[in-house]
């Protein structure tokens, strides 16, 4: 069965340190963690009384692991059930970078129905697929999805080589993990 451990080096690896791009839709974003997931999530880490993006730049990686990939992503896919680690990699990895989708997108490849609901249906069918061919499959359509972000929306063409460049480092087998150095950014108009 997949674990998370595997899959979240990676993530790290990509998501860096804090972010606040004016044409990221996600605003304000440390280790790739929202300030609206963080909301969410509901931990005042700096005990101000409020949650806010303060609270965000403090995010450890066990925060983002245990209060925010397991129970909002990981989870959602059920992927403790998942017998392929590469395909449970791209599933939530997809489910993390662009919520709902990463689910439904999958479903429908499966050929269950496409709720965003990952139940006992929509895992039955992914552990009987060949992993190696739903696997391709899934990328090919993740790399659709993205080309499709960009046409209806140009301004976020900006960070289309950086979603592509991610999706090409998850191999069936094995993930890359990113070497170029992240940096902190904060934009402020």
């Amino acid at each position: 069965m997949a674990k998370v451990d595997i899959l979240l080096p990676f993530i790290l690896s990509f998501e860096g340190g804090f972010s606040n791009h004016p044409a990221d839709k996600g605003g304000a974003t440390n280790k790739g963690v929202t300030i609206a997931t963080w909301r969410q999530v509901g931990y005042d880490k700096d005990g101000d009384g409020d949650i806010d993006v303060d609270d965000l730049r403090l995010l450890t990686d066990a925060d983002v692991r245990d209060r925010v990939l397991v129970p909002h992503y990981w989870n959602r896919w059920k992927a403790d059930l998942i017998t392929s680690q590469s395909v449970a990699n791209i599933v939530v990895d997809w489910v993390w970078a662009s919520g709902k989708h990463g689910i439904t997108e999958v479903q429908k490849l499966l050929g269950v129905k496409a709720d965003g609901i990952v139940g006992p249906k929509t895992l039955q069918a992914l552990n009987l697929c060949d992993s190696r061919r739903l696997f391709d499959e899934i990328k090919v359509a993740r790399v659709r999805f993205i080309r499709n972000i960009v046409a209806r929306n140009p301004r976020q063409k900006v960070f289309e080589s950086g979603w592509l460049r991610r999706l090409d480092s998850i191999g069936f087998g094995s993930l890359s993990l990113n070497t170029i150095p992240v940096r902190t950014v904060d934009f402020k108009g």
